[in-house]
């Protein structure tokens, strides 16, 4: 139960924090922080969490990571199911605590986005489904080479929490303007329930991708990081 309080404590803060400055630090007049310093609070999140809980959970956030370290046999699949429902119930609370908070702004509506992901019409750059779903399970995937790299017993210790947070803000960087970035479906759901409309119509797509995305990251690793016996 400490893990699975662990990893809900996490995707909590990742969720409050990451889609917290987008929904209330971005575009503050004359003080925004931008497309950067978004990435630059999704990587933070990951970075602090991965110290305070890594020990305790893994830190994991997110269930295309628990479903990628199981397929890259580092993760038993009897925890997938506990882990994956604390990590969704984090992103709602942190969904519904942001909410609270925007909502004391006059004139505040989800219908403005809050932070929500998505393609066509609702991709900030008006991308295509196609470009999406690329995008979705690349980022992914590579965000699952470098967990598995960074926490393998041959790299240099310590450190994995500083490249993972790196990794996050990079791939932050690459695909906000594509799909407001998901790679992680806990992350989308815990805004898209509070958002509606077609946030939540096209969730489907940001649990499929980085799924998908996850899994083959960890079949590369697999291929290029196992040691010959």
């Amino acid at each position: 139960m400490k893990r699975y309080g662990a990893e809900f404590i996490g995707t909590f803060w990742l969720v409050l924090g990451g889609c917290g400055s987008a929904v209330l630090a971005a575009a503050f007049p004359g003080l925004g922080i931008g497309l950067l310093g978004v990435s630059l609070a999704f990587g933070l999140t990951v970075l602090t969490m991965a110290y305070a809980i890594g020990h305790i959970s893994g830190c994991h956030l997110n269930p295309a990571v628990s479903i990628g370290l199981w397929a890259g046999g580092r993760f038993p699949a009897k925890d997938l199911l506990p882990y994956i429902v604390a990590q969704v119930l984090g992103g709602l609370a942190a969904g519904g605590v942001l909410y609270l908070i925007a909502s004391g702004q006059p004139g505040f509506s989800v219908s403005a986005g809050f932070a929500t992901n998505g393609y066509g019409d609702h991709s900030p750059g008006g991308y295509s489904f196609l470009a999406a779903l690329i995008t979705e399970v690349v980022m992914t995937m590579m965000f699952l080479v470098v967990i598995l790299g960074a926490t393998d017993k041959r790299a240099p210790q310590g450190f994995a929490p500083v490249a993972i947070g790196l990794c996050l803000t990079l791939i932050h960087l690459i695909s906000i303007p594509v799909t407001n970035t998901s790679v992680n479906p806990a992350r989308s759901t815990g805004v898209a329930l509070y958002a509606g409309g077609l946030a939540l119509n096209q969730l489907w797509l940001f649990w499929v991708a980085p799924i998908v995305g996850g899994a083959l990251g960890a079949w590369v690793y697999r291929f290029i990081g196992e040691k010959k016996s």
